[in-house]
């Protein structure tokens, strides 16, 4: 099972996350990632979307 992370303190606030996938990722007033999902599915675009954040705030822990 694959567990998404978001680390807020990292966060930069480029908005990768969200233009990849909208559906999962967010930005609050300060632009700071948000997950939109408790535990969302880890698929490809979530994969793509902690490819392509800068500041490495996001990860993916494998069971």
């Amino acid at each position: 099972m694959s567990e998404l992370r978001a680390d807020r303190g990292t966060c930069i606030g480029a908005g990768m996350c969200v233009m990849t996938d909208s559906a999962v990722f967010d930005q609050d007033g300060d632009g700071i990632v948000v997950l939109l999902e408790e535990d969302p599915e880890v698929d490809e675009k979530v994969r793509a979307a902690v490819d392509a954040c800068p500041s490495g705030a996001l990860s993916i822990s494998e069971d």
